[in-house]
């Protein structure tokens, strides 16, 4: 039996999704433990929509898991979160599948938000978990340079140098900058994603949104698909996984969560 989950974590806690060497801390390694106690066998080798590195939360994130266990929906949430008990990760769903889906495979679109305080006075609640920056923004200039990207493109000049995607060419869909009060949101959806992709747009942007470049500059880096031309990579705790999109047919229950951040 295959089993969706939808998930949420606070990536602060943990180095990164994916069970490393060391014992290092993952939201994998929480996970599988909690749903083998469940399933009263091993549950291993969970498969993941995307893998998010140390310090990247998500608000949705989807996995999938096989088991010889017969439990319903609500026994797969509720006991999940009763042995989750760091309560950095909490299962929001779950939904039996057929063994043609898969959590990475079969997802169509991927969207991340990644959030900037911009003021003068350091965070003091939401430290790790939005981006600081004391200088004022320009919302308009980071707008405009935003569109560039939009469509497909060879984003290779925003991808790290350990990124080990066969191919840097990817379709996005939308790139939308935002701002409320001292906050500024750039929301983004894609087919899929390089290795550090949001974080060095973000870190673009947010160049130009503090008037260090000028908006065309962001094309001149696209154009030269050298990672070496691009600018500062953001920090991770802004960064979020917020939704991935599947065909209807898999009647996944997934919520609409881009109002939770």
């Amino acid at each position: 039996m295959r089993i969706a989950l939808g998930i949420e974590y606070d990536g602060f806690a943990f180095s990164g999704w994916q069970i490393q060497a060391g014992n290092l801390p993952t939201v994998q390694a929480d996970l599988e433990v909690a749903l083998s106690k469940i399933a009263n066998e091993t549950i291993s080798k969970c498969q993941v929509a995307g893998r998010t590195d140390t310090g990247v939360h998500a608000t949705e994130q989807v996995i999938h898991f096989d088991t010889h266990a017969k439990r319903s929906p609500r026994s797969w949430v509720l006991g999940a979160n009763r042995y989750l008990t760091k309560q950095t990760v909490s299962v929001l769903w779950a939904h039996a599948v057929n063994d043609d889906f898969h959590a990475r495979f079969s997802a169509q679109r991927r969207r991340y938000r990644y959030i900037i305080l911009s003021r003068p006075v350091r965070p003091t609640f939401l430290n790790h978990h939005v981006s600081w920056d004391s200088r004022p923004l320009n919302l308009e200039r980071m707008q405009y340079a935003a569109q560039v990207l939009v469509g497909e493109h060879d984003f290779n000049s925003f991808r790290t140098v350990k990124c080990q995607a066969q191919s840097s060419i990817k379709h996005v869909y939308f790139l939308d900058v935002s701002q409320r009060g001292e906050y500024f949101y750039i929301d983004i959806e894609a087919n899929s994603f390089l290795h550090h992709m949001v974080r060095n747009i973000a870190g673009v942007l947010i160049a130009i949104g503090a008037g260090d470049a000028e908006p065309e500059w962001i094309e001149e880096v696209l154009v030269a698909k050298d990672r070496t031309k691009g600018g500062k990579t953001a920090p991770s705790g802004g960064l979020y996984l917020t939704h991935v999109t599947y065909d209807t047919r898999f009647k996944l229950p997934q919520i609409d969560s881009k109002t939770i951040v």
